[in-house]
């Protein structure tokens, strides 16, 4: 009896199905009051900016789609901002911006599409209030006035009244040091970025310790700002740069070799 063929089974591997990836999704225009307000802090009593396109303003849109540049105008009866798709005849209206603000309700569609997506000063005059962005630079500005305050608990007297006197000047000398470390605690929550910056900068101390130097009489600068010299001989130490700041120039040289043994040399007369 003759053997049956043993069948065999051929088994394929399952091709990878390609999975579509949709496109992003388009955000969505909501339906809400809007409110615009002028850039720089600025709050003239009124502010009028172009409504339509002239020769002097130009007041165009340039459409990715179409390829083209399309006019706009503000028109109260309109529906839409662009002349192209305005029928009839138009009741032109005013932008006009009072105390720096510009608020628009949710039933003027046209006018708030033409000054949150089309409008070429957007941004460069005015900008669009958003409560999200606000939190964002509230919270930025929290977290930089935490690290100042931070900053600013952990730094030594000397360091403190060196960034006090940028501030102050020579009133800090008449300062206690309880005084001198809570106007430094105020410094860093008033101006954070700039207690941040004067801290990190080295030659805050260094210009700190010519002032002290010179107010001691260890040290001299003359009547016009440019030369210092030692206070017991008048031998020149120095001339200073035209147009800086004589203690920033005299941190400068502090650091270098001669100046190095120049500072030791304050330093054990302070």
């Amino acid at each position: 009896m003759a053997k049956q063929a043993k069948a065999e089974t051929i088994e394929v591997a399952p091709q990878p199905v390609a999975t579509k990836v949709a496109p992003p999704a388009k955000p969505s225009w909501e339906i809400r009051d809007r409110i615009y307000y002028l850039k720089g802090n600025k709050s003239p009593l009124t502010l009028t900016i172009p409504g339509k396109h002239t020769r002097k303003h130009a007041l165009l849109y340039f459409d990715s789609e179409t390829q083209s540049q399309r006019e706009l105008r503000y028109a109260t009866n309109m529906s839409s901002p662009f002349v192209d798709e305005q029928k009839g005849e138009c009741t032109m209206g005013h932008i006009i911006f009072r105390d720096g603000f510009l608020k628009v309700p949710k039933n003027m569609q046209n006018l708030q599409k033409l000054l949150s997506l089309y409008h070429p000063l957007k941004d460069r005059i005015y900008e669009e209030y958003s409560a999200v962005e606000e939190a964002k630079d509230d919270l930025e500005e929290l977290d930089l006035q935490i690290d100042a305050l931070n900053a600013a608990r952990s730094i030594d007297i000397d360091h403190a009244e060196a960034i006090l006197r940028v501030e102050k000047g020579s009133e800090v000398n008449n300062m206690s040091s309880k005084e001198i470390k809570r106007d430094l605690l105020l410094f860093a929550k008033n101006n954070a970025s700039m207690f941040i910056s004067l801290a990190n900068d080295d030659n805050v101390q260094l210009r700190n310790f010519a002032i002290k130097a010179r107010e001691a009489g260890i040290i001299n600068l003359s009547s016009d700002q440019r030369t210092f010299t030692w206070g017991t001989n008048n031998r020149k130490l120095m001339n200073v740069p035209f147009d800086e700041n004589p203690y920033s120039a005299f941190a400068a040289f502090l650091k270098t070799d001669e100046g190095v043994e120049i500072y030791k040399s304050i330093d054990k007369k302070l």
